[in-house]
């Protein structure tokens, strides 16, 4: 058997980053740019007001005091009609241009307006600290210049990166394509979720798990449905499985009679790369590779029992996707974490134990939550992280560091 971190070596050895397609922005969101982007405007565009208030030349404001003849208003996305000269003031609203001749914006609520008989807009009088020259105002490009590249390669994009995309112009960008997985549950016992089980069946639980493991990890899930035991139906499966970039199997690959998994890969050209790992739960993964154009297509064997799938999805298929997508978070993902509880350990194994991860006040706490092994799918759902305890008999006191490997 080989080491959890020589079989992910293996796995992100065998994935390569998928090419680049073009999609719209609203399409883009937790993809990763595979070009740099640059702006095709300044940010902001002009000299802008960051109150309500008025635009004034700062020198009329020496000692604090003036009053100004009101020339316009000017609202956001109007353009003013006219430049300041000295004695002059424009009523400016936030995020609106500065005239020509203006060089701060006085606060609203330290002015007040007197009507005159020759100014319908009348005077503003303003008793206040002098101001400087660009109190309350953004110069133009602050932000942003034309031209600069403002998001690079390699940034998986988010919320923000939506927002300053748009600001950019940058309707349709260059993203990674995501792979597609397909997943295909096997074994006679298996029947769908929405049938009620006979004697000596079970639901197919695994299928429905790994396909939304494989949306949440970035991948666009295909659902195979059940392959029985069934060395022809087996094969046709594996065909269609792998025309997608990634073929999961869950169950069918430990050493049982009907496990046929490992045989009809092999009759496919799928070559093995490895067979078991000093895991626990997890133990008989299997892993192989298709050599294909341009990427070889990989093919996950994962345990039947359902939390040995969902470790063995998380620990090993999830770097694989983030890698296609052209992610560079793509190692172990371990983090430490104190014990929040005693824990016994006893197993030959390293062994992924669920675990609830909450803060605390002397840093991040994880708590060993119940569980009765790799068939208790119930005792996984408080469950936001594994913890990783080392092979061996010991007990590992509260308090303790500990690594952790978080779900989301």
């Amino acid at each position: 058997m080989i080491t959890v971190d020589e079989a992910l070596s293996h796995v992100l050895r065998c994935a390569r980053r998928n090419a680049a397609v073009r999609v719209d922005l609203s399409q883009a969101a937790g993809r990763v740019l595979a070009a740099d982007v640059q702006s095709d405007v300044d940010s902001p565009p002009y000299d802008k007001a960051m109150v309500d208030g008025y635009a004034v030349w700062s020198q009329d404001l020496a000692d604090g005091h003036a009053q100004l003849a009101i020339l316009e208003e000017v609202t956001a996305g109007d353009v003013p009609a006219h430049g300041l000269s000295s004695g002059q003031a424009t009523r400016i609203m936030t995020g609106a241009p500065l005239p020509a001749g203006a060089d701060a914006v006085v606060m609203i609520e330290r002015t007040a307006v007197v009507a005159t008989a020759d100014n319908p807009l009348g005077l503003v009088i303003i008793d206040d600290a002098p101001p400087r020259a660009g109190q309350n105002v953004m110069p133009r490009a602050t932000v942003i210049r034309r031209g600069e590249t403002i998001l690079c390669q390699g940034t998986r994009i988010g919320p923000v990166e939506i927002g300053l995309l748009a600001e950019i112009g940058a309707s349709q960008v260059d993203v990674f394509a995501p792979p597609r997985v397909a997943v295909l549950a096997t074994g006679d016992e298996l029947v769908p979720a929405s049938q009620m089980p006979g004697a000596g069946q079970i639901r197919n639980s695994n299928g429905p798990m790994l396909l939304a493991a494989v949306a949440r990890a970035g991948g666009i899930p295909l659902d195979l449905g059940i392959g029985r035991d069934d060395r022809r139906q087996l094969t046709e499966l594996v065909r269609r499985g792998l025309e997608s970039e990634i073929l999961i199997l869950s169950g069918g690959v430990s050493a049982g009679v009907l496990d046929l998994v490992p045989e009809v890969l092999a009759e496919a050209g799928v070559q093995q790369v490895f067979h078991k790992v000093r895991l626990k739960p997890g133990k008989p993964l299997w892993f192989g590779v298709l050599p294909a154009d341009p990427v070889d297509k990989l093919v996950f064997g994962l345990p039947g029992n359902p939390v040995s799938s969902l470790v063995c999805c998380e620990l090993f298929v999830r770097p694989a996707i983030a890698k296609m997508c052209g992610r560079s978070d793509v190692g172990a993902r371990c983090e430490t974490a104190l014990l929040a509880a005693d824990f016994q350990h006893r197993g030959d194994r390293p062994t992924y134990h669920p675990g609830r991860l909450q803060a605390a006040e002397n840093g991040t706490i994880v708590e060993p939550l119940r569980w009765l092994g790799s068939a208790d799918l119930r005792g996984l759902a408080a469950a936001n992280a594994l913890i990783r305890f080392a092979a061996g008999d010991r007990r590992h006191a509260a308090g303790a560091t500990v690594d952790v490997v978080r779900f989301d």
